[in-house]
């Protein structure tokens, strides 16, 4: 059986050549490349860190409203909380949550839902993701010079490389599967 981290996608690129045809238009090479397919899509790391904040939601609320404790307590029983119920619910259906809320479903690297330990281990190892990376970035603005913004975003990844695991869009699951078959 194929895994995701082996697929490729064949892509035909075309270069220009140094020739021309009898109209004046340039001649192009076709090559095709096999590319590893991309399992990630653009702005999964704001996504995946909103929908962490929603899974964790309901338990500090409950936590705090329902049971009148220290919001300290309830914040760290709630971190607790969600990572086991997170490891549950992606076991069974893929998804928690915060991660239906935004359509994203967490996969192995065999396109099922991952097992429990290690979907339990993805989990724990979330929590390693919470450390900020801040980026600076300089846009040039014509006449008026440039611009630094400080950039910051969270890394959601690293669970997912150690523990063999995707986080997929759902219609891009389909897509995944058909390519596995």
């Amino acid at each position: 059986m194929e895994k995701i981290s082996e697929l490729k996608v064949k892509k035909i690129i075309h270069r220009p050549t140094q020739n021309f045809d009898y109209l004046g238009n340039r001649l192009y090479n076709s090559f095709e490349y096999d590319f590893p397919y991309k399992a990630y899509y653009e702005g999964s790391e704001r996504e995946r860190f909103y929908a962490k904040m929603i899974d964790l939601s309901p338990y500090i609320l409950l936590g705090y409203f329902g049971f009148h404790q220290n919001i300290f307590l309830v914040v760290l029983i709630s971190i607790f909380l969600v990572i086991i119920s997170g490891s549950i619910l992606e076991t069974f259906w893929g998804t928690t949550l915060g991660k239906k809320f935004f359509k994203m479903k967490i996969v192995d690297d065999f396109g099922k839902n991952p097992k429990l330990f290690r979907s339990l281990a993805r989990n724990i190892l979330c929590l390693l993701n919470f450390f900020p990376e801040f980026s600076e970035i300089i846009y040039k603005n014509g006449g008026y010079g440039t611009d630094i913004v400080n950039k910051m975003s969270f890394s959601m990844h690293l669970n997912n490389k150690f523990c063999k695991t995707y986080t997929l869009k759902e219609e891009q699951v389909t897509e995944v599967q058909a390519l596995l078959n």
